[in-house]
């Protein structure tokens, strides 16, 4: 993985629920440091809206993609009432 590149995260956990990050959201890659096995990730919103978090993710827990689609953060965060 590197800087920009598009992610998913692939698990349900407290330690990214707490921050409004959850399983299935789409977010960016914000720095090409992986430090310690984690990644500084960018989970922003569809249009001017406010980001929902940009936190350190471990890339076990991260999928490629090929592009991100905001919207789906949008529809997970309407589901978890955050």
């Amino acid at each position: 993985m590197k800087e920009m590149d598009c992610v998913e995260v692939m698990v349900e956990k407290e330690e990214y629920a707490k921050d409004g990050v959850h399983k299935g959201m789409q977010g960016w890659i914000c720095l090409d440091d992986n430090s310690h096995g984690t990644w500084l990730v960018n989970f922003p919103q569809y249009g001017e809206k406010d980001d929902i978090a940009e936190i350190s993710v471990k890339e076990e827990d991260l999928r490629l993609l090929p592009r991100m689609d905001a919207r789906v953060n949008e529809h997970i965060k309407e589901q978890f009432g955050d």
